[in-house]
């Protein structure tokens, strides 16, 4: 099929299993007559198949499985779908897109990843471009503030979509939209697709403040040096006129960093609370993508000569990686916020 020709005649493919992706397979088949739909398990094929919902993630969500195109095999799914939309941890990217073989460089390729792709040290959009020869205007990122439970909930939530192509964020928008969903686009693709990766860290951050104990206040103070200190990463990497306060911004850090729905909060609340990194992550149960996306921020900081203040990262990783006391390092922190 032509990707010049946009709205509803393009088939939606999503890659993924977890929380997000169920919830966006929800947004789309309230527009779509049929979504496509990737996951590596079989037993959750099989579940879903039978059952109508996701046995894992947000099992309150019902689908009529007529509508669904569910499949195992990522190069099937890859080669049926115009639109790709990936929501695999970005951890699991790498290996998920090695499997691979069908040549997907006239497709649209959708991030809904929060993070960086730690093998290639490049954000979801910069990998597809680089590896798999996407044009840039065929890359879009699904931005919030947004939760997946409150999709479930059918709780008024907003996306913005990113592309450098307008028509094309406005035909993944429309298709996202319902009376529940609100949509904007924007073409700031790589700064929000940074947003979304930074807003975690930050999340685990209030996380850990909450499980050591600090309150309120601080959590405030907290969330308003966050948001200067992603203003200036997200300045060095790359520079054009945004306003940082958008709900794609702000709202997603706002949102992650307050809510109960926030695993990457409560991986910091247990982190704070004396757990160590592995058995909070066992405990889990779920990816807390912040954790990778500290070293990956870390890092790209560290990378450039010259170097950008970033006092809630550089705490953040001397906690997860280094082994840093908590109680410590946020002492030493407090005095380094404004």
């Amino acid at each position: 099929m032509n990707n010049n020709s946009m709205g509803n005649t393009q088939k939606y493919a999503v890659f993924g299993a977890g929380s997000w992706a169920t919830a966006i397979v929800k947004m789309l088949c309230e527009n779509l007559d049929e979504v496509g739909w990737y996951m590596r398990s079989v037993y959750t094929k099989e579940h879903i198949l039978k059952e109508q919902h996701n046995p894992s993630y947000l099992s309150s969500v019902e689908f009529h499985t007529e509508q669904l195109k569910l499949s195992n095999d990522i190069n099937e799914m890859a080669e049926w779908a115009d639109v790709l939309i990936f929501v695999i941890p970005s951890a699991f990217m790498h290996s998920e897109l090695d499997k691979l073989t069908f040549d997907i460089s006239n497709k649209i390729i959708v991030s809904a990843v929060k993070g960086i792709i730690p093998e290639s040290e490049k954000l979801v959009g910069e990998h597809f471009h680089d590896e798999y020869h996407i044009p840039l205007e065929n890359i879009a990122v699904i931005a919030g503030p947004c939760h997946a439970e409150e999709v479930a909930l059918e709780r008024l939530s907003y996306l913005t979509i990113s592309c450098a192509d307008p028509k094309k964020a406005q035909a993944i928008a429309q298709n996202l939209s319902s009376d529940y969903i609100k949509t904007k686009i924007s073409d700031d693709i790589i700064g929000t697709e940074y947003a979304v990766m930074l807003k975690n860290i930050y999340a685990i951050a209030a996380g850990i403040a909450h499980g050591l104990g600090y309150g309120d206040n601080f959590q405030s103070v907290l969330m308003s040096n966050a948001i200067r200190e992603m203003k200036r990463f997200i300045k060095k990497m790359h520079k054009m006129k945004r306003n940082i306060n958008n709900s794609a911004y702000l709202g997603d850090l706002l949102v992650t960093g307050y809510s109960v729905f926030s695993r990457n909060r409560m991986f910091g609340n247990m982190i704070g609370k004396g757990y160590t990194v592995k058995s909070a992550q066992m405990e889990m149960n779920m990816v807390a993508e912040g954790y990778y996306a500290t070293k990956s921020a870390f890092e790209l900081n560290n990378k450039n000569n010259k170097k950008t203040r970033l006092p809630i990262i550089k705490a953040v990783y001397e906690i997860l990686y280094e082994n840093k006391n908590p109680k410590k390092v946020f002492e030493k922190l407090t005095d380094n916020l404004d």
